[in-house]
């Protein structure tokens, strides 16, 4: 039988509404010094079958000794949702989550996935049936058509872009490849999400359906310019 005592092990009530953990304690003090728990957040003791205040919790003191707070309203904000993999400020690079509270945020992202490319890697191919929608956090890729071994860049996006939007609604074939070009965080959203978000929780799918419309007609306004500048110069060239 071993002498050992359990490692002490801990959840966290974000403010986001969901339950961390259980983690290790020096996970707990690394998000302290992150900042993502500050003094007031819930910790539940695994160990010690207890909810406490962090600030009150022994096995912290030292994590928090010298600390006086967060260091404005802004950082509180930012730093508070424990999403597993994301830098305090990410999620929020995407217009149509911006406006979203701590809670709407955090209920929002535990029905999406994280996805982490490296650069060069294909994130989508043309051709293939689409079925997600992806949002830029970090990072940057790039649209592309090949043809005759010969690629043509279409468009680059980069933190808070949107792309792939279309999926969401026709599930149609995709048409162009997206590729990393630098290690990237992509948040995707997948249309059998999507639709489980707007029958489910229409109060957090309003924002993003309202920019994907937002998005959509813009690049229906930039295609029709190039129709039109296409006609244009073909008059010009005495070729209609």
């Amino acid at each position: 039988m071993s002498d050992q005592s359990p490692q002490p092990e801990f959840k966290v009530w974000a403010a986001d509404d969901v339950v961390y953990g259980p983690v290790p304690l020096a996970t707990l003090v690394q998000w302290i010094q992150d900042e993502r728990v500050l003094g007031e957040t819930w910790i539940y003791s695994v160990n010690g079958n207890r909810w406490n205040k962090a600030a009150e919790l022994s096995e912290l003191a030292d994590a928090f000794a010298g600390r006086t707070g967060p260091k404005s309203d802004t950082a509180t904000a930012d730093t508070t949702l424990l999403v597993s993999g994301l830098r305090p400020g990410m999620l929020r690079r995407v217009k149509a989550l911006a406006t979203m509270n701590d809670q709407q945020l955090g209920r929002f992202v535990q029905l999406m996935e994280i996805a982490r490319v490296e650069q060069y890697k294909t994130v989508v191919r043309q051709g293939a049936p689409g079925d997600a929608m992806y949002a830029v956090l970090d990072g940057e890729v790039r649209a592309r058509i090949m043809a005759g071994g010969k690629e043509t860049e279409l468009a680059r996006f980069g933190p808070g872009d949107i792309f792939g939007e279309m999926s969401l609604f026709d599930g149609g074939p995709r048409s162009a490849d997206v590729v990393a070009n630098s290690n990237s965080t992509l948040l995707r959203i997948t249309a059998e999400r999507f639709d489980r978000l707007c029958r489910d929780q229409p109060e957090l799918a309003n924002p993003l359906l309202f920019e994907l419309a937002k998005s959509l007609a813009k690049r229906i306004r930039a295609d029709d310019k190039k129709i039109a500048d296409v006609f244009r110069m073909a008059r010009v060239g005495g070729l209609d």
